[in-house]
């Protein structure tokens, strides 16, 4: 049995009209489980709250919960960042650094704004995704994340596959 407002009261939602309740039941039945959620509302709507419920609801509520804003980090340093890099991969690169998917080992990676993450990223994603594999830039060496992905946009993601 889902308890609406545990969920409620871990991520301060308010609000007691229908469609909220069906949110809070919905944030109930995926918090528990291991797979990747993707929220989707207007800018302003309050995806973040949700990924914020969905995490402090499910059993990695006690790991790290890393937020990503995929919309404001640059193109070129966006896989540095979420991957990390290897010392000498480009230049300024002076130390190998952890990125945001090691980071969140056993814990959640909210990618917020999903939508803006440019397409040669979005595979390398679909890999972590996939097997939970990655590889630091400049780096030959597979490393491995247990990791729960939320995403979240305001775009009309099937309206940009196609």
């Amino acid at each position: 049995m889902v308890d609406i407002d545990k969920i409620r009261r871990s991520a301060g939602i308010i609000g007691e009209s229908e469609q909220i309740q069906e949110m809070l039941a919905l944030i109930g039945q995926v918090a528990n489980t291991d797979i990747s959620v993707l929220i989707t509302g207007e800018s302003g709507s309050g995806k973040e709250v949700v990924a914020k419920a969905v995490h402090k609801n499910s059993r990695r509520k006690f790991e790290k919960m890393v937020t990503v804003n995929c919309a404001a980090i640059p193109s070129g340093i966006i896989e540095s960042e979420l991957f990390g890099h290897k010392k000498g991969a480009y230049t300024g690169a002076g130390a190998d650094r952890k990125g945001y998917f090691e980071s969140a080992n056993k814990g959640t990676i909210f990618l917020d704004e999903i939508g803006e993450m440019p397409m040669d990223t979005q595979v390398k994603v679909l890999r972590v995704l996939e097997s939970g594999e990655f590889m630091r830039v400049g780096d030959s060496k597979t490393l491995y994340t247990d990791v729960r992905v939320i995403a979240a946009t305001n775009k009309k993601l099937e309206e940009l596959v196609r």
